[in-house]
């Protein structure tokens, strides 16, 4: 009853959690928040990732098993390729992040790379090659699983491959994959950050310095509010990764090292990874919430955006 229960709740949460991504990136792709063309396509598409990890794991997946049962959503090359798409998804999702902190640490620490580096153009082709390289390094998971049952020369269910468990380069693909979607995303977004912080205190120190006070009053500095500004986005988006993945890397490395990966429903290890998967999840829908949050102008555009239709039936109501 608790699985079926837990279960429910994620597929409620997914529901709201694609309604707030699709918002996210129909606000995001008007262009009226008030943020460079770089990092509006960096949002956008860190929001289509969520969106579709959100669509293909908890919808498609875990309504699946609630819902439809026994339907076309358990063929076998279905419920493969919706394996793939979770872990293409996820994976795209990581590392769209792991892009945008990089970019912004271009854009805070390196001024002779910023120019060149964070354009529109270099957006869009960064997104490209990692939703590409994660479609090409997430390919295996398609194969891992064949059918339970054949009925009718239909190929039903997907049960994992007896030689998944013994080969020897399938373990070592796992490691690396799960590496890959997880632990290199999480300590390459902290050290971004601890060095972003680092040039960021370096050049406030220096820029008070240089300005000094005019009649004892502090003077407003418009490049340092402009960097202020970037890095409360960067810091949200960037923080709120390494929270909420932080709990699924600790009982990874805690997996690798007892060699234990499954456990009773009433042990507490099956309780951390079930809020670790959740955690992972709700990863997929904080940007939004951060964007609302941080950005006054998206908050405006929101407003428009849910008051709109009260005031288009308003007005058909009047003429």
């Amino acid at each position: 009853m608790d699985v079926q229960r837990d279960l429910q709740i994620r597929v409620q949460k997914s529901i709201e959690n694609v309604k707030i991504n699709l918002m996210a990136i129909v606000i995001l792709s008007r262009g009226k928040c008030g943020l460079s063309k770089c990092i509006t396509c960096y949002m956008v598409g860190m929001a289509a990732a969520d969106l579709l990890v959100v669509i293909s794991e908890p919808i498609f997946y875990r309504i699946g098993q609630i819902y439809f049962p026994d339907s076309f959503l358990f063929i076998t090359p279905v419920c493969s390729f919706i394996y793939f798409l979770i872990i293409t998804a996820t994976l795209t999702s990581a590392w769209l992040t792991v892009a945008f902190t990089f970019d912004r640490f271009l854009a805070i620490c390196c001024e002779k790379l910023r120019a060149k580096y964070c354009s529109e153009k270099t957006a869009a082709m960064v997104i490209g090659t990692v939703s590409l390289l994660s479609c090409l390094e997430t390919v295996p998971w398609y194969f891992r699983f064949e059918p339970e049952y054949i009925i009718d020369n239909v190929p039903w269910y997907c049960i994992t491959k007896p030689v998944f468990f013994t080969s020897t380069a399938w373990d070592g693909y796992v490691i690396v994959s799960i590496i890959l979607v997880s632990c290199v995303p999480f300590f390459l977004i902290l050290l971004l950050n601890v060095l972003t912080t680092r040039s960021i205190l370096a050049a406030s120190r220096g820029r008070r310095g240089l300005r000094g006070c005019r009649n004892g009053e502090k003077q407003k500095d418009p490049e340092m509010e402009n960097r202020r500004k970037s890095i409360i986005l960067l810091f949200s988006i960037s923080g709120s990764f390494i929270l909420l993945w932080v709990t699924q890397v600790v009982f990874y490395i805690y997996q690798r090292i007892t060699k234990i990966y499954s456990y009773p429903v009433t042990d507490p290890v099956y309780v951390t990874e079930v809020t670790a998967n959740m955690l992972q999840l709700l990863s997929t829908c904080t940007n939004t919430c951060i964007y609302v949050l941080t950005q006054k102008k998206f908050r405006e555009e929101l407003k428009n955006a849910v008051s709109y239709p009260l005031k288009l039936i308003v007005k058909i109501e009047r003429s």
